[in-house]
């Protein structure tokens, strides 16, 4: 018997709301309104055919973004394109590309995805605005999974390549000359989902588009650089870092929006003392089966590959027996078929498919046609995330809705404590250091061997002569009578490098699971020993690997495939030595206030760390439910820091235990606001409190990369400090636990009253930077 009936979305989100239990959950709903279509008309200049092909589409203008950047290119310009999710960035590089592709036959362009689903989507969009032109057109994908007999073709006669930086860094800029027509002829470079480059991968894709640029002079050629992103802070600046040129943005969309309602959901506390919660799948399962059922379609996004498939199974349950659809909602994550993944998105173009439950995976530009509700099973991490899952939602101009469902991470605290965060705050900053030192040396290895450089041949900011003069000393590089700087090494520096992490040396990471012994990743030496241990969960692709065995002295890690409700986190005993002070100032020195009795800093430090224990938590609520030890030797890192001193007066009136717990906890909560301010992920940055510093005989919170040579973190959190502290305080204020728990700060809650004295010191360090403001 079938129980369930069609609804509008707004009736499906009346009657959610009007549920007693989700009505005392919500704690922000806002509604967004429509917006009509800014449209111009399409530009003369552009070809008769391709005006004829978007005719054939119904589209009769361009919106105001797209227009602003075929003006941009056509006059030479470099672009960035920051618009929100679906309003059409891709005809903003699809337009100028065909275009000189019809006026020259022999340009060529080269396509920059960090997905290969994205550019195989891409890849079909373009292919089919060229056969609606009529324009014969070559575009191929060019990556790992390329048959060989096709690679040769490619080379040759491919108009658009599109790949990756890891197949340009590996496999095509080593071997530029067997690619020489794609870059005598290049014309267009396009850098997709660009605010995904950040933090060490962002520096070095930046160093492989400067390889890039070196043989394309080579070459004779000067390509025009299309990069296109979600709505980020500074993004011009993120895009002069990435790409090395003065970049024009583009950020005011045009494309119409229908009316959106966004509902954020906190549940409800099921223990007070302790501050667990329940988690955000159970409430985000109420909200999907309740538009589910209207018929409406729907995402669900969770934040793992676990809590994927358990969302799917729960959903597809709680439809049967003429309860609604279940044989229409779909799972889409890594680990799918490549035929799978296909048949998910073309069923979501069709309506075919009414709910798909996702990783993040489908947060990216892949056309998965028009929905009309998102609900995210917990805070996606960054603002930016939020608003491109958010996105997937409301692609036509009706009502569509949203609900974010918070869980018990602190940064699902923070939010559900000040939702105004979410609508209000400004988009997080996507960091990057071309400069740092280690990603510059590898760099500049593999330039080498690409082409000899010049005398005084500048790479990036800066001439690299000191740079090869010192690698010539190891003989990777020698200078010859010319004066040119020639690689004579017999190894192949490009397979040394791994644009995911900083370090030469690292840590291979092996499948030994049914599907055969593979190599599935790496990651830096010093990182190891807190993520490949014996015992970690380790997390691949949203996919769960138990870590059986790490081989330290052969630098192997040996995983195998679970499905387990919980992660793991390793606890370290650090030593950190400050080594050299960028800059310091003391607590609240801005204009109109007085200073604390505190100073913030930045510089380079010097980090030994031992793993020492590794806890396992829970998914959803982050329960503790078991530990083991960690036998690793202990480690060195030169990287950046910054950190917070208290002075004599501040310390004050503390005992020592509570000084301590107040540390420990403020710190934790800063770190949070740090990750979130700076769009990083929480291993980019690690804290340590120390009672009294051995280094600066007083009390201190540290921040410092796990990055050797850091990428510029530090330096941004020292100049947003007050508002690390500002957040910090807001955090652990808002969270609704009595003593302390991880969600605000940290794992030292539960009877050590840890959230007591972290408030204390966050708001003594604001109190008194704000004492004459």
């Amino acid at each position: 018997m079938r129980i369930h009936q069609p609804l509008s979305t707004t009736a499906a989100l009346d009657a959610l709301l009007a549920q007693p239990e989700v009505a005392a959950g919500v704690v922000a709903h806002r509604v967004l309104p429509a917006r009509p279509a800014d449209v111009v008309p399409v530009p003369d200049r552009l070809d008769p055919r391709l005006r004829d092909a978007l005719r054939q589409r119904g589209i009769d203008g361009l919106y105001r973004h797209q227009a602003d950047a075929l003006d941009a290119l056509a006059e030479g310009e470099d672009i960035l394109v920051a618009t929100p999710t679906a309003s059409g960035k891709s005809l903003c590089y699809h337009l100028p590309v065909l275009q000189a592709i019809a006026e020259e036959p022999a340009a060529r362009a080269l396509y920059l995805f960090p997905t290969k689903a994205l550019g195989r989507d891409q890849l079909v969009e373009i292919r089919e605005l060229a056969q609606l032109a009529g324009l014969p057109l070559h575009a191929d994908v060019y990556d790992g999974d390329t048959p060989a007999p096709q690679r040769s073709r490619i080379r040759s006669a491919g108009q658009v390549v599109v790949t990756n930086p890891d197949m340009l860094h590996a496999a095509i800029l080593p071997h530029h000359t067997a690619w020489f027509q794609l870059f005598e002829q290049l014309r267009y470079v396009v850098v997709d989902e660009a605010h995904t480059y950040r933090g060490i991968f962002g520096s070095h894709v930046a160093n492989v588009l400067r390889r890039l640029a070196r043989i394309c002079a080579h070459y004779g050629s000067r390509p025009r650089i299309v990069c296109c992103s979600a709505t980020i802070g500074a993004p011009s600046e993120l895009a002069d870092l990435l790409t090395g040129r003065r970049v024009r943005v583009i950020d005011r969309s045009g494309a119409p929006t229908g009316e959106k309602h966004v509902v954020v959901l906190d549940p409800p506390v099921s223990d007070t003392r302790t501050g667990a919660r329940p988690g955000a799948s159970g409430m985000a399962r109420r909200a999907a089966l309740t538009f589910l059922r209207a018929g409406r379609q729907t995402i669900v996004f969770g934040r793992s590959r676990v809590q994927v498939e358990l969302l799917l199974t729960s959903l597809r349950d709680g439809l049967r027996d003429g309860r609604g659809p279940s044989e229409r909602v779909r799972g889409y994550r890594g680990g799918y078929l490549p035929s799978e993944r296909r048949a998910i998105e073309a069923g979501l173009r069709t309506g075919e498919v009414l709910g798909v439950v996702s990783t993040n995976a489908l947060e990216l530009g892949i056309d998965i046609g028009r929905l009309d509700v998102a609900v995210l099973a917990g805070y996606p991490g960054t603002i930016s995330g939020t608003w491109q899952q958010i996105g997937r939602a409301g692609r036509r101009q009706e009502v569509s809705a949203a609900i974010l469902v918070t869980g018990g991470g602190p940064m699902d605290r923070y939010v559900a404590g000040a939702p105004e965060y979410l609508f209000e705050g400004l988009p997080e900053e996507a960091r990057l250091d071309p400069d740092n030192i280690h990603v510059l040396l590898a760099h500049i290895r593999a330039a080498a061997f690409e082409l000899p450089f010049e005398p005084g041949e500048r790479f990036g900011t800066s001439p690299a002569d000191d740079l090869l003069a010192f690698l010539g000393e190891d003989g990777h590089v020698r200078r010859a009578p010319d004066g040119r700087w020639y690689w004579s090494s017999e190894s192949f520096p490009a397979s040394e490098i791994s644009l995911r992490v900083a370090a030469p040396e690292n840590v291979l990471i092996i499948d030994t699971g049914p599907a055969g012994t593979r190599v599935i990743g790496e990651v830096d030496l010093f990182s190891a020993p807190t993520i490949v241990h014996e015992g970690a969960i380790y997390l691949h692709e949203s996919r769960q690997f138990h870590v059986d065995r790490l081989d330290w002295d052969e630098r192997k890690a040996y995983v195998r495939p679970v499905d387990v409700d919980h992660y793991t986190r390793a606890d370290m005993a650090v030593t950190l030595k400050p080594l050299d002070v960028f800059d310091e100032t003391p607590l609240g020195s801005a204009p109109g206030r007085v200073a604390a009795d505190a100073s913030v800093a930045h510089g380079e430090v010097m980090v030994a760390s031992l793993a020492t224990i590794y806890k396992k938590l829970k998914l959803d609520s982050h329960e503790n439910l078991g530990w083991g030890r960690i036998h690793l030797p202990e480690t060195e890192l030169h990287s950046t820091a910054w950190w917070l001193a208290l002075g004599p007066q501040a310390a004050t009136g503390w005992s020592r235990d509570d000084l301590d717990r107040a540390l420990v906890g403020a710190g934790h909560a800063i770190h949070t606001i740090a990750c979130m301010t700076l769009m990083s992920d929480p291993r980019d940055l690690s804290m340590v409190a120390q009672v009294r510093s051995p280094h600066l005989a007083s009390p201190v919170i540290y921040l410092w990369e796990t990055v050797p040579g850091g990428v510029g973190l530090s330096g941004r959190l020292f100049q947003r400090s007050e508002e690390l502290l500002a957040g910090a305080a807001h955090l652990v204020d808002a969270c609704d636990c009595l003593t302390g728990c991880p969600g605000c700060v940290g794992p030292v809650g539960g009877a050590s009253g840890a959230r007591t004295v972290a408030a204390r010191l966050l708001h003594q360090l604001r109190g008194a930077a704000r004492a004459a403001a």
